[in-house]
């Protein structure tokens, strides 16, 4: 079976972007060959990618155009996108996903076994957080108070214990953090 992940770089207080859409200058402060070599192994374990709509326009945009080893896996590996306004999904091996999240995630989860990865999409997360659809969180915090833009875990969520699974320290300052829901961790 399948496990959902999250994975996102966010600043120390809490921002996976700032005012405006794609603001993420931190992202340039952390990226380097560790970073890299962090996100192929990701891609590697992968099974298919789990995007909402705004993120997979901005992904698509990027990623489409792109030359390399995580172009590659970004272009190859299926892209489910959550959303009720978009109608075509023309970056390759793309679906539109109109169910509710809470119901397509599961059967996605049964689909397969790899990793399943939600890069970014804070709405559709927040979602997936609701209902306790992840396996495992995985978040790089980069060395930056950007203090002002939009928080990756908003308001109203359920709370949730959390086991850490790993802490790695960059060399550049930044930090990736891996967590399962303590539920999940004590049966893995």
């Amino acid at each position: 079976m399948r496990r959902l992940i999250l994975w996102n770089v966010i600043t120390l207080d809490g921002l996976f972007e700032g005012e405006k859409h794609w603001d993420l200058p931190w992202h340039e402060q952390v990226w380097g060959e560790e970073l890299e070599r962090f996100s192929i192994e990701q891609l590697r374990s992968a099974d298919g990618l789990v995007f909402g709509r705004v993120t997979y326009e901005g992904m698509a945009g990027h990623w489409r155009s792109a030359h390399g080893e995580i172009a590659d896996y970004m272009n190859a590996l299926p892209k489910h996108v959550f959303s009720r306004t978009l109608h075509a999904a023309d970056w390759e091996n793309s679906t539109i996903v109109a169910e509710e999240p809470a119901t397509a995630i599961p059967e996605l989860k049964r689909q397969g076994d790899g990793n399943l990865f939600v890069f970014g999409s804070a709405d559709l997360s927040s979602t997936l957080v609701k209902a306790q659809l992840y396996d495992e969180y995985r978040i790089a915090i980069a060395p930056v108070i950007h203090g002002a833009g939009r928080p990756l875990f908003g308001g109203g969520l359920p709370h949730q214990r959390l086991a850490l699974l790993e802490s790695r320290a960059l060399s550049n300052g930044c930090v990736i953090l891996r967590y399962a829901p303590a539920s999940v961790a004590l049966t893995s």
